[in-house]
């Protein structure tokens, strides 16, 4: 029976006839990926062009200067600050929280009824429109947890970021943990290792490069979002004064994020705010992710090196 099948497999490849379908599909997609690259590079091009004659002009001034009518005096530091303290929340609340559960649903949870809803749910919430959770924020971290949080601040912008993002987090976690092969597994428990002892040596080290890719993504989603910011009170036009009290206080007190000077400097009537300020500020949140991606690229590679 075996015979038959081979001659037929060899007489199929060696028939010579051209595999139209698959190479017209080949095209198609090689095609796509051209466009999209084009488009991108497009984007970036005019941003650079358009912004990086203010970084040259004003230099390191530029980014440590506050929030102004003026756009010759007006930076991004304000913005950065902002930033830094949003992408903090993400990575103390949303990245322990995810990685958690992810760890549970995979490792120790049964393959229940109950535990396929909540993976359909969690997928679902990464679906969810980010103006949502910017009314979940705006709900229970402005209105509900206001005296916690100090109303309107960047604690719960945080906050509401690391909900956003926490869905993310756990279906990247649960992905890299099921890449991991079975039979790891196996041969810890072959020698007495308990469930914890395979988790934690063996099955967690293999999935590193991958968890850690999924959770620096969900930081870079975080820290380019505007719209949930929007609705718990971040500053997007004019300026404000910073507290000059300690840590609780400027976490809060009235803040702005790198995503919303953009937004408000792009929306403004001025042409030098809507133009070369604008993009200025889009290079340097850009320069912002990409150094964070980088940042988990050597440490993927890293991870990976041991494993």
């Amino acid at each position: 029976m075996a015979a038959p099948v081979a001659i037929a497999v060899e007489r199929r490849l060696k028939s010579g006839r051209a595999d139209v379908k698959g190479v017209a599909f080949h095209a198609l997609l090689l095609l796509s990926l051209l466009i999209t690259l084009g488009i991108l590079f497009t984007l970036v091009y005019e941003v650079v062009q358009t912004g990086f004659g203010v970084l040259t002009d004003r230099g390191s001034d530029f980014l440590t200067s506050t929030l102004s009518a003026n756009p010759a005096n007006a930076g991004v530091w304000q913005g950065l600050k902002g930033s830094f303290f949003i992408a903090l929340f993400v990575i103390v609340f949303a990245f322990p929280v995810g990685i958690g559960a992810a760890i549970y649903l995979e490792e120790y949870a049964s393959d229940t009824r109950v535990t396929r809803f909540i993976n359909i749910n969690i997928r679902n919430l990464a679906g969810v429109p980010s103006v949502v959770y910017g009314l979940l924020g705006l709900a229970i971290f402005v209105k509900y947890l206001g005296g916690l949080t100090g109303g309107r601040s960047v604690m719960a912008g945080g906050l509401t970021l690391a909900v956003l993002v926490l869905p993310i987090v756990i279906i990247t976690a649960a992905e890299a943990l099921r890449a991991v092969p079975s039979g790891l597994r196996e041969a810890g428990f072959g020698v007495g290792a308990t469930r914890w002892e395979v988790v934690r040596s063996h099955v967690l080290p293999y999935a590193a490069p991958g968890i850690l890719t999924g959770t620096v993504l969900s930081l870079a989603r975080a820290l380019g979002e505007a719209a949930p910011l929007i609705l718990v009170g971040a500053i997007s036009r004019g300026f404000f004064a910073t507290s000059g009290g300690g840590l609780i206080d400027e976490l809060q007190g009235k803040f702005t994020a790198m995503p919303m000077i953009v937004y408000g400097w792009a929306s403004n009537p001025d042409v030098d705010f809507r133009e070369g300020l604008a993009s200025a500020a889009i290079i340097v949140l850009l320069a912002v992710i990409l150094t964070a991606n980088g940042a988990a690229i050597l440490l993927r590679n890293r991870y990976e090196r041991q494993r």
